[in-house]
């Protein structure tokens, strides 16, 4: 298993076409072995600490292998609407990773 966890700022005014977005990909997850674990929204009142800036959405994800994820990128589907992604999101900070333990 492969974990992804993304930290994603969107553009002021975005959202609705972030939302548009994420109503085509996540679906796609499941089609290559994946699993959206959470997606969350935090307000300021949830950062207890923070040092940089307090991303939109925070999401948590995993696929089976490396390969599941890198499919999942390419997905046809999700590639005709990335103009949606470009036109909302500011930045994502994504970190790849595995479970300890």
């Amino acid at each position: 298993m492969i974990f992804i966890t993304q930290l994603i700022y969107i553009l002021e005014g975005q959202e609705n076409v972030f939302d548009e977005f994420e109503a085509i990909a996540i679906p796609a997850i499941s089609k290559y072995n994946g699993r959206l674990l959470f997606r969350i929204r935090p307000d300021e009142s949830a950062y207890i600490e923070s040092n940089i800036e307090n991303p939109y959405e925070i999401h948590l994800v995993e696929f089976e292998t490396d390969n599941d994820f890198a499919k999942f990128m390419q997905d046809e589907e999700r590639k005709r609407f990335l103009h949606l992604k470009e036109q909302s999101i500011k930045s994502i900070l994504l970190l790849k990773g595995t479970k300890l333990g």
